[in-house]
Parts: structure tokens; sequence; C-alpha cells
């Protein structure tokens, strides 16, 4: 597979993966399955070690991002941010051909196709080799949905929102409750407490900032579900 090294956020549908490069974590995006899901390939650079963001489809596409070539990243997490199948499509195959440990927050837990190694919660540590994720727990769009945050101390912030927050708007909720209790938690949890350059990388389409959604949270609240 062919990989861009410049990274902009946007991938295509049997296109091209991209990978943004930080000093102790690459991060590579690829676009699966026909609901154009996107997967993230994160690995440490210290010990290239590798954790893998939604496992959705495609599970040769995913072997591809990961590599073939004896110094590839050793998969050994799968983290699946929440219940919805187009996002956990090919998380046994992938789990399975890597003897990944699979992680998911209790809620989703039950749905999935296999039961998950580690149940996390709001603030807890996921680790990719020596680089820590803090796991953000965003109820609405399904009751255990998470975002994993990686604090970068050379840079900005790196946010993995799944299907909760997306250029434009919140993910889709079938109730006004589930649609106040996303717009809270996505408001205190990430809004109030993240700074605008943090970038961040959801579930379907290209990437945003918080500082270019920030300006529109009135009308998102306005908008309603």
């Amino acid at each position: 597979m062919d990989v861009l090294e410049d990274y902009t956020g946007h991938v295509s549908p049997g296109g091209p993966a991209a990978r943004r490069t930080l000093d102790a974590l690459t991060i590579t995006k690829v676009s699966v399955g026909p609901m154009d899901n996107n997967a993230y390939l994160l690995v440490c650079r210290a010990t290239n070690e590798g954790l893998l963001i939604d496992a959705a489809a495609d599970p040769e596409r995913l072997s591809d991002v990961v590599g073939h070539s004896v110094d590839r990243p050793r998969l050994k997490t799968v983290v699946t941010t929440h219940r919805h199948q187009d996002h956990w499509g090919a998380l046994g195959a992938v789990a399975g051909a890597n003897g990944s440990n699979t992680i998911a927050h209790a809620a989703d837990a039950e749905v999935l196709p296999i039961p998950p190694d580690v149940l996390v919660g709001h603030g807890d540590t996921v680790h990719v080799g020596e680089v820590p994720l803090t796991v953000i727990h965003l109820r609405g769009h399904t009751p255990g949905s998470i975002a994993l945050l990686y604090r970068d101390p050379a840079g900005h912030p790196h946010l993995f929102t799944g299907d909760s927050l997306f250029p434009g708007g919140v993910g889709r909720t079938t109730s006004p409750e589930d649609f106040t209790s996303l717009f809270n938690d996505v408001k205190s949890r990430i809004f109030d407490v993240l700074p605008d350059d943090t970038w961040f990388y959801p579930g379907h389409g290209d990437d945003s900032t918080l500082g270019a959604e920030r300006p529109k949270l009135d009308e998102w609240r306005g908008r309603g579900w």
C-alpha cells in the first residue's frame, strides 16, 4: 500500500494511506469499508509497538497498513471506539492474526464480536509502547463511545474521536436526551479543557482542529439532534 508522508487529514476509499510523524509517535490514517471508515494505526517510535483504532473493515487492507516486512510494528492493541458494526467489522480477523489485546468501554462491550480483553472508563490510560493515551468517555452516540487523547509534549494535542465529534458537529444521536448528553460531554470534556490547536481525527471523513469548530458550538446546540 502506498503511504503519503505529506499528511493533510484526507484519505479516500481505495486510495493511499497517510502518515503523520511526531517525535514519539507515527499516526497512519486509512479509509476502509463501504462506509468510508477511518482506521488509525499508531506506532511508538521507541519500541515499534502498534495500536490500531477501529478495525472497521477490510482486514487485508489493514494488514497492508501494518506492513509485511520483518521490521513491521507489533500490533499489540486494537481499540474499538464504539459498538456500531461499521467500526468493528474486521476486529476478530485483525486481533486474531496479530495476537492483539482488544480494548473497549464496558457499556458497549456486549455487542462486539469478541469480548474485550480490557475494559476502560473515563480518565483511564492506554499505552502504545511508551506513549500514553487518555480515554475520554463521550456518552450519547452510543452509551460507551470513547475518544483517545495524546498530549504531545513536543507539539499540540491529538484527539481520536470516533463518531462523537466531526467537523461540523457532534455525532448522530437518536433522541434529544442523547444529543444533550453528547453535546455536554463534548463541550465539557473536550472543548472546555483542550486548546484550539488540538487536532482531531474522526471516524469518517477529514480531520479538523478544535479552533476551527469552536465558534460553531452555539449553532450545534441550537440545531439539536
